[in-house]
């Protein structure tokens, strides 16, 4: 499995517009043998970091992308965090609404997050990425 395959399915389904194609985007992963999941997020961003992070680790484990290991948590935690730090930038001080998304294929754990960034109908867009080996 190649670490661009999984980071290029966490940004994908972190890209997904509905529940509906959440779903379908997920069983296609898995028959590639990449785990998925994603879990909407909103609200101010420099007091949110823990939870995006948190909340992350949660969906992974509820759905059984990892095995609950503190290894594979602290991986996901650690990309998560990774991929936050990249649109930190444009977003700190702001609102942001959007999508974590998480896979992991073989070795390797991708964390993205796609968010709107901004006030009323201004906003902006960003995109983070981490990745980490397990």
């Amino acid at each position: 499995m190649d670490s661009r395959e999984v980071a290029r399915a966490a940004l994908e389904i972190a890209m997904t517009p509905t529940r509906q194609d959440e779903s379908n985007l997920k069983k296609q992963f898995l028959s590639k043998g990449i785990k998925s999941s994603a879990v909407d997020y909103g609200g101010e961003f420099s007091t949110s970091l823990q939870k995006v992070v948190e909340r992350a680790v949660i969906a992974a484990r509820r759905e059984q992308v990892i095995d609950g290991s503190h290894q594979e948590e602290g991986a996901v935690a650690g990309a998560a965090r990774e991929a936050l730090v990249q649109v930190m930038p444009k977003a700190l001080g702001l609102n942001v609404g959007g999508k974590v998304g998480i896979a992991h294929g073989g070795d390797h754990i991708a964390v993205a997050v796609f968010f709107g960034i901004g006030l009323l109908h201004l906003n902006e867009v960003a995109v983070g990425l981490g990745h980490r080996a397990t």
